[in-house]
């Protein structure tokens, strides 16, 4: 017959397991709702992003309208890994493409040479797309549950500041969205700086 430390033990492990069994859950809703063309809003490094799947264009067409973000400026993709980027951006040469690589997973976006086969629903009036391979867990596990990069907007309308709260994500953009994935933000005090994959100069 178990002692009773080994219950104690055994009733303080069940609430950890069904805990992760949710989170899972929550990672699965939210990646198949980018799976169906829907907006998902998430934590990021410093605020919550709105994405959605970059290879639908009615999707990030609805994205654009609700953050009321014009076509001709492109938006920005986050990744698990440099190979869900690849397909979208050109590599640079190897002395600059391992300063980037130094740079990640970490809250920096850089703008690399476009692919010709790169939608312009994501780069707008660019022949670069920026793209960064996040270092947010929750954000990172959302890119490998779905399979692939996410675009990355803050969760806000143009003008107004952006959220970092589930709350301030409702209160910004309502019933606008699909899914919201719950979590806390990772703590930066600012977005992720933009730099320029060529030069390395700061342009956020």
């Amino acid at each position: 017959m178990p002692t009773s430390s080994a219950v104690v033990r055994a009733e303080g492990v069940a609430p950890a397991v069904s805990g992760l069994a949710a989170a899972r859950h929550r990672l699965g809703l939210a990646a198949a709702w980018v799976a169906r063309g829907g907006l998902v809003a998430y934590p990021t490094e410093a605020v919550y992003g709105l994405g959605c799947d970059p290879e639908n264009g009615h999707a990030v067409r609805r994205l654009r309208a609700l953050k009321a973000r014009p076509e001709h400026k492109g938006l920005i993709l986050i990744a698990a890994d440099w190979a869900q980027l690849e397909p979208y951006v050109q590599s640079l040469g190897q002395t600059a493409m391992a300063a980037i690589h130094a740079t990640w997973p970490g809250a920096v976006t850089w703008l690399l040479p476009a692919r010709r086969e790169t939608p312009r629903w994501l780069t707008g009036e660019h022949q670069t797309l920026a793209v960064r391979v996040t270092a947010h867990p929750l954000a990172a596990a959302l890119c490998r549950q779905w399979g692939g990069p996410l675009v990355s907007t803050s969760a806000n309308c143009a003008s107004h500041p952006p959220a970092r709260t589930a709350l301030g994500v409702r209160r910004a953009l309502g019933t606008g969205i699909d899914y919201l994935l719950v979590g806390p933000c990772g703590g930066n005090a600012r977005p992720s700086s933009i730099r320029d994959g060529r030069t390395g100069a700061v342009l956020r």
